[in-house]
């Protein structure tokens, strides 16, 4: 009998946790109360949004001095796919009136977080979200895709060379419509494009070293975005 009450129990919390992320695939329920209390930008405040993965979360939770004092907000959401950042863009990004936003995603579409998806409909959601902005007047930061040899939570996909492969296809989609483009990649590859150890201790997401690396050059892009026309 208590063997059946705690299966029913947990097959309970399953079915709800479940439903619960199929009424809100692409996370709305995030960021929803923060952007609320988030005031307008002031007069002259250039506010950039950093949308993305778990590399984007992590990067406000391991290195926050980055982002002290400066306009800057973080819109990352562990696990996320480009379509799922594609359906909250205007909530987490564009509601938030930003100057620039830097995006970065691909990552966990290559290893199939929400289902099969080709490099081909990777670069279409990131295209629509960079082309979303340019419509409501925010500039754009496109990003390389950090290498990745393996993936600890779904191994044998291989994504190294596709990683390479998509970072050449959004890096040709940048340059083609006048977006800033910034390679994280080419600084913390090793020889295997894979993420160096020190930049990462599980091969995928970056630490506070790996941060470090990535901090200058992403406010490299701002600066050149910013002065765009």
């Amino acid at each position: 009998m208590r063997k059946t009450v705690f299966y029913f129990n947990l097959f309970l919390i399953l079915f709800m946790a479940k439903s619960s992320y199929a009424q809100d695939w692409q996370n709305l329920g995030r960021y929803k109360d923060e952007n609320k209390q988030l005031a307008p930008p002031a007069k002259d405040e250039k506010r950039v949004v950093f949308m993305g993965n778990s590399i984007t979360e992590g990067w406000l939770k391991e290195m926050p001095d980055f982002f002290a004092g400066k306009p800057y907000i973080d819109r990352g959401i562990s696990g996320q796919t480009t379509p799922q950042m594609l359906l909250r863009f205007r909530a987490d990004v564009i509601a938030l009136k930003p100057a620039v936003v830097v995006i970065l995603g691909g990552t966990n579409d290559i290893a199939g977080n929400t289902g099969p998806s080709t490099l081909e409909m990777i670069l279409d959601n990131i295209a629509s979200m960079a082309e979303l902005a340019r419509e409501n007047k925010i500039k754009v930061v496109l990003c390389s895709v950090v290498p990745a040899y393996d993936y600890w939570w779904k191994t044998g996909v291989e994504p190294a060379e596709k990683i390479v492969a998509l970072n050449k296809m959004i890096k040709a989609y940048a340059e083609k419509n006048h977006f800033v483009y910034i390679d994280y990649h080419t600084p913390m590859k090793d020889e295997k494009n894979g993420l160096k150890k020190e930049y990462g201790e599980d091969g995928v997401h970056p630490n506070k070293t790996g941060y470090a690396i990535m901090g200058p050059i992403a406010e490299k892009g701002i600066a050149e975005a910013l002065k765009k026309k």
